[in-house]
This record gives structure tokens, C-alpha cells and sequence, in this order.
């Protein structure tokens, strides 16, 4: 591998990679997006027009072939993570992995069984952990600002969109579980990298409303090694007025809220408020890709592993499958 530039190729060409993430290979030092992959050859060739990406594919395997390419950005939906993961990793590239990282506890099992006897890496792609609120809470936490952590109350509740009904995020074999495994992996994952490992987690899920094949509401409670408590309930269909998207970190001292799809911040301490407000890079991941790149080219730690992406599909197992683990 050259160790001086990342040369990559995009597996899928979703929203994700349009503005989130795929420019951000273009933007990033020690960075080159060479060549772009959708089954959809159209989809694919336009993409590549547009984003000046001098290779489109039509088939993986051709990209995985490109010795050019040592690095490989999966972004397609979660069915495909662990098939994609393994060839390329077997194929000789580094790996960025989309969230959820995989469907389940076993293909992430599989998946790190797999890494860990290559010679490759792979960083799952919870780029929120390198955000500006996000790492501003973590420098809050690690400060003691509001005093010990005692629990964590977190409330995301959305309206159901009539037109989602065809969306692969509503088709479990696709997805994993619905819009819960397409948002809560951020969500689980922030609160692992803030608290730590955990002790035991349960949680439940139902189809309430009957709308689609999935549970449209999902509560959950994890015990963190350190004491601290979290419960968390996620519902995909309340009416308009009783939409909600709160965090809040509660402190011996205070409290820390904000809301997950918002960039303000308001931290309590001793009845006394500050808020603070944040503004997101363009291509949002790209913070974390530069990590990411930084990783593979032997400059820092892992941003968030394999195993860490494990700890994630536990959890939301524990959560949707009615289990205590």
C-alpha cells in the first residue's frame, strides 16, 4: 500500500455518499476518490460525472480488482455490509463501513473474526463522534462540568411519512429493523463512546400502529459498568405535536441536553444555563473520514472499530429482540 495517499473506491452511490460523505474522499488530506460502484450503471456513470470521480463500476468485483485502489468506502444498504466487508478486506483494501455496521450480533461476530486475521483495517462509520457538539459533550463529561453522571433520559419520537412505505429502511431482511436500526446506531453508539462498556442492557419493541412489517416503537435501558443508567425510547409514529428529539445528561451538579438532529447545546449547572451552538462541516463526515484516513495510514488509533461496532449490535439486539444481555 502507498503510505502516503488513500486511494479509494465507493461501493454504493445513495443520498449517504452524495453530500454526507462522498466529497469529503475528494476534500480530506492524503486522500483521492478514484472510482465509484452501483449496480445501477446510470446511477453510477452520473455520479461519477458529477462528482468528477474518473472510474464508475457496475459490479464490485471490478473495483476490487483496481490495484490502485487501498481503500474502500461501503455504502450501500446493511444486508450487503458483511458480504462487501469480507471481500474487500480479502481483496487487500482498507476498509469505511456505514452504520449500522451489520444486520446482527452474528454477522458482527463473523465480521470481527475476519478483521482481526487480516492484514487490513476497518473503521465503522459513526462519524458523530467527531463533530463539534459531540466532542464538546465528551470534553463536558470528561471535566466533570455537571458534577458525577448519575443517568442518561433520551426521547426521539417522529411522525410516520405516508410515502416510506417502499423505503428498504421499512424491510427487515434489508435493513435489520426499520428506521430504528437506520437512526439509533449513532444514538447507542455516542453513549457507548461517552460512558464506556456496560453491564447488561434489555429493552422492548412492538408494531403498535400495524403500517409496516417493523416495529415502529422501541424502549430500551443499558447499565454502564461505571454505574451510570440510561433509558431510551424511540417511536416512528406520533402525531406532529408530540414530535421530540432530547437528550439529556443528567449530573450531580446539572445537565446536559441537546438534541440529536440540532446543533445547540445547553448545559446546566447549579440552576445556571449557557447554550451553545454549533455549525456542521458540508459534507458532514468528513471530520471522521480524515481520522479514518489518519488510521489507515498508521497515524493515530482506531476512530471506532469493529468491536466497538459489536458492542452497538448487541445492544440494539437487546433492544428489538426482547433480550437481556
Amino acid at each position: 500500500m502507498n503510505k502516503e495517499t488513500l486511494v479509494w473506491g465507493i461501493i454504493g452511490c445513495g443520498d449517504v455518499v452524495e453530500v454526507k460523505s462522498g466529497p469529503a474522499f475528494q476534500k480530506c488530506d492524503n486522500s483521492k476518490l478514484l472510482a465509484v460502484m452501483c449496480r445501477d450503471a446510470l446511477k453510477a456513470k452520473e455520479f461519477s460525472e458529477r462528482h468528477n470521480v474518473p472510474l464508475w463500476y457496475d459490479d464490485a468485483s471490478h473495483l476490487l480488482k483496481n490495484n490502485e485502489i487501498n481503500a474502500v468506502y461501503i455504502a450501500t444498504p446493511p444486508s450487503s455490509h458483511l458480504d462487501y466487508a469480507i471481500k474487500s478486506l480479502q481483496a487487500g483494501k482498507d476498509v469505511y463501513l456505514e452504520k449500522p455496521m451489520v444486520l446482527s450480533k452474528e454477522e458482527a461476530l463473523i465480521l470481527e473474526g475476519v478483521v482481526r486475521k487480516s492484514n487490513n483495517k476497518l473503521v465503522v462509520a459513526h462519524y458523530r463522534r467527531y463533530l463539534p457538539m459531540y466532542l464538546k459533550i465528551k470534553e463536558l463529561i470528561e471535566t466533570n462540568a455537571i458534577g458525577t453522571i448519575k443517568f442518561i433520559d433520551l426521547k426521539y419520537l417522529r411522525t410516520h411519512k405516508s410515502n416510506s412505505n417502499n423505503n428498504w429502511r421499512l424491510n427487515s431482511s434489508i435493513s435489520g429493523g426499520g428506521h430504528f436500526h437506520d437512526l439509533a446506531p449513532h444514538q447507542i453508539d455516542l453513549m457507548y463512546h461517552f460512558f464506556g462498556d456496560y453491564n447488561s442492557a434489555k429493552g422492548f419493541s412492538f408494531n403498535q400502529e400495524g403500517k409496516y412489517e417493523v416495529s415502529d416503537i422501541v424502549n430500551g435501558i443499558i447499565s454502564f459498568k461505571n454505574g451510570i443508567q440510561f433509558r431510551g425510547i424511540w417511536n416512528f409514529d406520533v402525531p406532529d405535536y408530540l414530535e421530540e428529539d432530547n437528550c439529556t445528561i443528567y449530573g450531580s451538579r446539572g445537565t446536559i441536553s441537546f438534541s440529536f438532529y440540532g446543533n445547540e447545546l445547553k448545559l446546566t449547572v447549579d440552576n445556571d444555563t449557557n447554550t451553545y451552538n454549533f455549525k456542521n462541516p458540508v459534507n458532514i463526515q468528513q471530520p471522521f473520514i480524515q481520522q479514518t484516513i489518519n488510521y489507515f495510514l498508521g497515524k493515530r488509533t482506531n476512530p471506532c472499530s469493529v468491536e466497538e461496532g459489536t458492542i452497538v449490535t448487541m445492544i440494539m439486539d437487546a433492544f428489538t429482540n426482547n433480550i437481556n444481555i
